[in-house]
Order: C-alpha cells, then sequence, then structure tokens
C-alpha cells in the first residue's frame, strides 16, 4: 500500500508530541482503565465500596436504577489551535489541552461530570466553539447538550463555560464539539462511564479512536461543500487509529509543498498472554463508516453505544460516525506474537485511502517488529449496515407500548437558488441561528413559536413516538437523537411499506443512540419521551451532512419546559451575552451569514 518503507520492522519517524501533541492514546505507555474510580474521599477497593452497589446490567434499569454516588469528577479543558501531522502530513488542527485526540473523561455511573472549557481560538482566525457529549441524556439539564442554536450560544474566544451533567448511563462514549464541522478538525476525545459488567474480562485496554482524516482544513472542506457546484461528495486522504497513520508522501498532489513525513507511526497495543481484553472502539470521523477486525482473533461484542447486550462473537464490527462498540477479545496465541488491528472504510463511504492498521504486540514481542498476520476474508457487503438487529439483544430488557404519534422524516437533497447542494429531512434543510437557540427562545415572550429553518417538530405530550426514516438516495447516513435512547425496531432496503406488514420486536428490541440507515434503504425507530421535556436534535452524524442541512429538532413536553423548573441558568444566558458581543464586532456591527447549518463565517476584524 506504500505506507512502509521497510519489510520487517515498524519504523516512527515522527515523535508522538509531532503527531499527536501531548496525547498519549495509540502509545504504550497509554493507560489501562480501572473497573471504577475511587470515590471522592478514598478508600479501599472491596465490593462494598463499588459504587453502584449490587445493581447489575441484566436486572437493572439503567435508565430508572442511576446510582447516588455523591461524587463529581471536575475536568479543565483549553480549547487552542496547534499543529500536528497524525499521519506524517503536517496540517493545523484544534485541540483539547494540547492533545489530539483529547483527554479522557472518566467517571461512574451516577456521578456528576463537570467541565469548565475554556476557547483559546483567538486567532487564525478566531472562532466560537461548544462541546456536546455524545449520548448523555441529559434529564432535567437539557442546556449542558453543548449545541449552538439549540441549547446554548457558541462559547466566544477568549470565554469560558462550565458544563455539569449526570452520568446516567454507563459505557463508553465521546465528547466532540458541535460548532459546525469543527470535530473534523481534531476536537474530540472519549469517555468512559464505568458501570456493572455484563461479562468478565481481566484488563480494560481503554478507547480506540477510529476516524477518517481530510488534509485540508475543517473549514475548508465546508466551504467546499456549501459552495455552488459541489457534487455532494468530499474525499477524505487518510484513515486513523487512535490518531494515528502512515501516509505515503508520493502521493501529495503537484505543488503541495505542506511537510509530509512517511512512516510517520502507527498506534500499538499490548496482549498479555491468556487474558481477555476490552476494546472500547469509537467512530470519531466526519464521514466514513468503518469495518473492525483483528486478524486471527475472534472478539465477543458486549455493548453497542451505551447498552449492554447479551454477548455475540463475531470476526468484524461495523461502526458508524458517532457509533461505539465495546468488545473483549481472548489472547489465546502464543508469547511473543503480532497481529494487526485493522480499521477499513467501507466501499459505501468516500475516501481517497481506507485502511487504517495498528499492531497488537504479545508480551514478549519485539515491539518494532512487523506483524505478518492474515487478515480474515469477509468481504464487505457494501451497505454499511450495523449488525442485524436480532442478534443485538440488550442485557436489560424494555418492552415498548404502542405508539402514540408515527412520524415520518423522509431524507432528500436538491440543489438550492445559489447552486449549493443540501439534504433535507422531513421536507426541511435545516438552518440554527447561533444568536437566538431554540431552547432560549421557549422562555421569550414568543414563546414556542420558531421559523420553518429550525426544523423543529413540536410533539406536545405524545409519550411514545415511532419515526420512519425512508432515504431514497445514494448516501448511507449515522443518524443520531440527542437527550433520548432510539430503540431499533426494523431495517431493510428499499422504503419501509406503507402497508406496513415488517415484524416488530417490541419485547426487548435493540437500543442505541446512533443508528445506520443504508443507502436506498430505511430505518423504524421509536422513542420514550416520558422523562426528558427538552428541545432534542434529531440529526445524520455525518459531519458535512449535518452542515448542508440534515438536521431537525424534536420539542417534548413544552409545558413542563416552561416551568420555572427549566429557567434558564444565568451562565447560559451570559454565554450569549458574550456571543452577541463578539460577534457585533463585525461587518459594521452585522452577525455574519451561516455558511452551513450551524457555522459563522470565520471573522476577520
Amino acid at each position: 500500500m506504500g505506507f512502509f518503507k521497510e519489510c520487517c520492522k515498524l519504523i516512527e519517524e515522527l515523535s508522538p508530541s509531532a503527531q499527536n501533541g501531548r496525547s498519549l492514546w495509540g502509545t504504550l505507555v497509554a493507560p489501562t482503565l480501572p473497573l471504577w474510580l475511587m470515590s471522592n474521599s478514598g478508600g479501599e477497593l472491596t465490593h462494598r465500596n463499588i459504587p453502584w452497589g449490587d445493581r447489575s446490567a441484566k436486572s437493572h434499569n439503567p435508565y430508572t436504577d442511576v446510582p447516588m454516588t455523591g461524587s463529581t469528577r471536575r475536568y479543565e479543558f483549553n480549547i487552542s489551535r496547534g499543529t500536528i501531522a497524525p499521519d506524517g502530513y503536517q496540517k493545523q488542527v484544534l485541540l483539547v489541552n494540547d492533545q489530539f485526540p483529547g483527554p479522557l473523561i472518566e467517571a461512574n455511573w451516577g456521578d456528576y461530570i463537570e467541565v469548565k472549557v475554556t476557547n483559546s481560538i483567538t486567532d487564525g482566525p478566531p472562532e466560537g466553539t461548544a462541546l456536546h457529549w455524545h449520548g448523555f441524556l441529559q434529564t432535567g439539564t437539557p442546556w449542558m447538550d453543548g449545541v449552538p442554536g439549540v441549547s446554548q450560544c457558541p462559547i466566544a474566544p477568549g470565554k469560558s463555560f462550565t458544563y455539569r451533567f449526570r452520568a446516567e448511563v454507563y459505557g463508553t462514549t465521546w465528547y466532540h464539539s458541535h460548532y459546525s464541522a469543527q470535530y473534523a478538525g481534531g476536537l474530540h476525545g472519549p469517555m468512559v462511564i464505568h458501570g456493572p459488567k455484563n461479562a468478565e474480562y481481566d484488563i480494560d485496554l481503554g478507547p480506540v479512536m477510529v476516524n477518517d482524516w481530510w488534509h485540508k482544513d475543517y473549514y475548508a472542506v465546508v466551504q467546499e461543500v456549501m459552495g455552488s457546484g459541489f457534487s455532494g461528495q468530499t474525499f477524505s486522504d487518510n484513515n486513523l487509529i487512535n490518531g494515528k497513520m502512515n501516509f505515503d508522501c508520493s502521493t501529495v498532489a503537484s505543488g503541495d509543498r505542506t511537510q509530509c513525513t512517511n512512516d510517520a507511526g502507527l498506534s500499538k497495543f499490548t496482549f498479555t498472554p491468556g487474558k481477555t481484553h476490552r476494546m472500547r472502539f469509537i467512530n470519531s470521523g466526519a464521514e466514513g463508516t468503518q469495518r473492525i477486525s483483528i486478524d486471527e482473533h475472534n472478539m465477543t461484542v458486549i455493548s453497542n453505544d451505551f447498552v449492554q447486550i447479551e454477548p455475540y462473537d463475531t470476526q468484524v464490527i461495523t461502526l458508524g460516525v458517532g457509533q461505539r462498540v465495546d468488545v473483549l477479545v481472548h489472547a489465546d496465541a502464543e508469547p511473543g506474537s503480532a497481529f494487526w488491528l485493522r480499521s477499513n472504510l467501507t466501499s459505501c463511504s468516500i475516501t481517497k485511502q481506507p485502511f487504517a492498521r495498528a499492531a497488537i504486540y504479545y508480551e514478549g514481542t519485539d515491539t518494532d517488529s512487523m506483524p505478518t498476520s492474515t487478515p480474515w476474508n469477509i468481504p464487505d457487503p457494501g451497505t454499511c449496515e450495523n449488525d442485524d438487529i436480532a442478534i443485538t439483544k440488550p442485557s436489560f430488557a424494555m418492552a415498548l407500548p404502542e405508539p402514540s404519534w408515527t412520524q415520518h422524516m423522509d431524507i432528500g437533497f436538491f440543489i438550492n437558488s445559489s447552486g449549493s447542494f443540501l439534504w433535507e429531512f422531513g421536507g426541511v434543510a435545516a438552518k440554527v441561528d447561533y444568536n437566538n437557540p431554540t431552547l432560549l427562545q421557549a422562555h421569550s415572550k414568543t414563546g414556542f413559536q420558531f421559523g420553518p429553518n429550525a426544523n423543529l417538530i413540536d410533539y406536545g405530550t405524545n409519550t411514545s413516538i415511532r419515526i420512519i426514516v425512508n432515504n431514497p438516495t445514494n448516501s448511507p447516513h449515522p443518524i443520531h437523537v440527542h437527550g433520548l435512547t432510539m430503540y431499533i425496531l426494523a431495517q431493510g432496503p428499499g422504503n419501509y411499506p406503507e402497508t406496513g406488514g415488517i415484524p416488530f420486536n417490541t419485547q426487548n428490541p435493540m437500543r442505541r443512540d446512533v443508528q445506520m440507515v443504508r443507502a436506498n434503504g430505511y430505518v423504524v425507530v421509536q422513542l420514550d419521551t416520558t422523562r426528558n421535556p427538552g428541545i432534542w436534535p434529531f440529526h445524520c452524524h455525518t459531519a458535512w451532512h449535518a452542515s448542508a442541512g440534515f438536521f431537525s429538532q424534536m420539542l417534548f413536553r413544552p409545558d413542563e419546559l416552561a416551568t420555572h423548573q427549566f429557567d434558564v441558568p444565568h451562565d447560559t444566558r451570559k454565554t450569549c451575552r458574550e456571543w452577541a458581543d463578539f460577534t457585533s464586532r463585525f461587518k459594521n456591527g452585522n452577525v455574519l451569514d451561516q455558511i452551513d447549518s450551524g457555522l459563522k463565517a470565520r471573522m476577520e476584524m
């Protein structure tokens, strides 16, 4: 493939700091994770000190049996620009505490998490930002969801905002910027919420983040996507595992003088012979669906997103953007062995170079050696669908009632009058207003009155909503819901039959917060809206599709949302005042036009 310049050694021509700043992910000194965190007051790790007590994955409701731990996990994040070369091609990126991927946020089920975020993107040019805590329910704290134009205004350059929310669910997830496609420029990192185990293992190797990678600045890609004459496709340049991969610098475009280094370095992991290892895979990419495997090793899937499932064995897992899958891998090979971990962008993804590799070394192996393992011979089906929902069964069974409302949200696209390619969801290409978030509008004099561009549907007091998503386009889409968990009832090719007839598993359907809908296919999901009043985004997690309008909002229980219990917090209003002050300095006091569904054109003074 042109990645490896020497046959038998994995050369690392760049230092870890040149590739990833201060991040340790993908290095052999990356920490393993504990079963749980110590309480704030310390104490011995005895059974009595397990933060969730005797709660189990199979017998306790993960949404209503949340333990009261009394602990708050506090973090401080500084977001800034930096220059690194994750695959050897040097570029300017956005970093959290000078790290790519960003630092781990870790908590126990039931803890509170508090993160002070300081926006130091003050030049080059200045930008706003906001962090979304992917998959968290935010029950009673919709202001903490981190979505500009919905739950907050962006954090202005030079300003700070403190997020505080509860870890009501447990498992593996990530945080990322929800300011335009900023996270595709490096602004993301992993999160692990420790909770009851549903399968035994010995060693937790922690997060493994996989993502497609563009050599262009994310903003340049957004300009391309929103520009006149865009074809609907933008090709990634590479694919990374924990922020690392090699790149063949001979393929750099003619005239490109960017510094490029061959054999930059791959991620590496250690297996202990005879032990079972937990690996927490996260697709933190912008567009590409990943197929992940470990040569000559089976994987046992134990969770999807924040949902623990009945374990099943596989050789390949499929991971759409935003999705997570935790697996167990038993190290049953001989000491001194080495194997490839592979993450390949699927054939239905858009990329110039789809293959990512990392090396797994059994203890006693030369950690500079080149694995010679054999990949599994499992052809790519080319659908980008997740595993059959019939085999993904949640450990804690939850039955569904008949829906009180059924909503159709068809996917489409069109070219607007200025020649821009836009996506529609439910017949609307959405555009949010960063200076006037919808949650703040809900407490204004006009109340729950929103323009058509908001693509907001008021579901009133409906308690269980079934949504049918038809995708008659040639592109697959990872559909993500905020503030809730989706029950996945059906998926398949073509449009969902208007006459029905598709059998649903309503006794214990798969649950997750991101679900793939295949190209020219459909998915049917159901939402329980009884517990979480708010305005919650429902959108495609492909960054460039969301930029081009593939975004909607769902309003649940507006009467409750209008009560004093949901009064806008002081700091949320303060952040909006700071953002308004920042944007008022430009273009003679006028806020610049958004070039995508949620991005102010870069501010030039």
